[in-house]
């Protein structure tokens, strides 16, 4: 009689082991939690990725300027080259459609080829190639339709139009009206960095200003495109390419690393021109 009594009992004290086993279990499972946790492991994960550069995209580097034959020449322009003796220029230069005549500098100032559409200009040094010439300014306004025509720059209107005195990284530049250069300014950048200044109006350096080039940054990689004229002022250093649609006026004793290429006059007073 005994042992059937001891039976119900041991069942009702089991019976209720297993439902607060069963209730503990229940009351710690929460399936919002487990959402919320695989959630924030999944956005960690994510914002890792994007740091390490693995989902964002990379957008491509900034292309030169193609001069065509016109990068042969280190002065080109359509309507003659004036001179104040004595400038020094290492390169060839050339003037096309005028006629030769219309190139004043002396064999003794240029290192190099100066190239005419006819048997007028300089002698003995002179070498008529109207063909040549005619490529090359044809080449040359096919650049200056290039770097006008890139889009999304990545700085506008910089400075409102004053660039004195600033450190500009590679990059394209727009600027819809004048550009100034007041006081020093630095073009830094790596050996293969590219820099393009569209320029709406003219571009102009005051006198003794300097451009330097840091971190290995070269002058054949920066070009200058200007609807307007562009005027070195006395005794300043210019850096760069320069893409005019008017004329180029070196003031005395100005000096530049780069080529001159403008649709109409290039005019030189006692200056250093060097080809990058």
């Amino acid at each position: 009689m005994k042992f059937y009594k001891i039976i119900p009992v041991a069942a009702i004290v089991l019976a209720g082991l297993v439902y607060g086993c069963s209730k503990s279990l229940d009351s710690s499972y929460d399936p919002s939690m487990s959402s919320v946790s695989t959630a924030s492991v999944l956005s960690s994960n994510m914002t890792s990725d994007l740091k390490k550069g693995e989902i964002k995209p990379q957008s491509g580097a900034l292309k030169v300027v193609n001069l065509g034959v016109a990068g042969e020449f280190e002065i080109l322009s359509k309507t003659g080259i004036t001179d104040v003796y004595k400038s020094a220029v290492t390169g060839d230069i050339g003037s096309s459609p005028i006629t030769g005549a219309a190139i004043l500098l002396k064999c003794a100032e240029v290192s190099g080829t100066i190239y005419t559409v006819d048997a007028a200009g300089p002698l003995p040094c002179r070498v008529t190639n109207a063909s040549r010439l005619t490529t090359a300014v044809s080449n040359m306004q096919t650049a200056y339709t290039d770097a006008a025509g890139r889009s999304n720059p990545d700085f506008l209107n910089l400075g409102a139009g004053n660039i004195g005195g600033k450190t500009l990284t590679a990059g394209l530049y727009k600027f819809t009206s004048a550009v100034v250069i007041p006081t020093d300014i630095t073009i830094s950048g790596s050996s293969t960095d590219v820099w393009i200044f569209q320029v709406a109006g003219t571009l102009k350096m005051s006198s003794a200003v300097r451009i330097t080039l840091a971190g290995g940054a070269q002058a054949k990689n920066i070009f200058w495109q200007t609807s307007g004229a562009v005027t070195l002022g006395t005794t300043s250093h210019f850096e760069g390419n320069i893409l005019s649609q008017t004329g180029i006026n070196l003031q005395t004793g100005a000096s530049i690393n780069g080529r001159m290429l403008a649709q109409t006059a290039v005019t030189l007073q006692m200056n250093t021109v060097t080809q990058p």
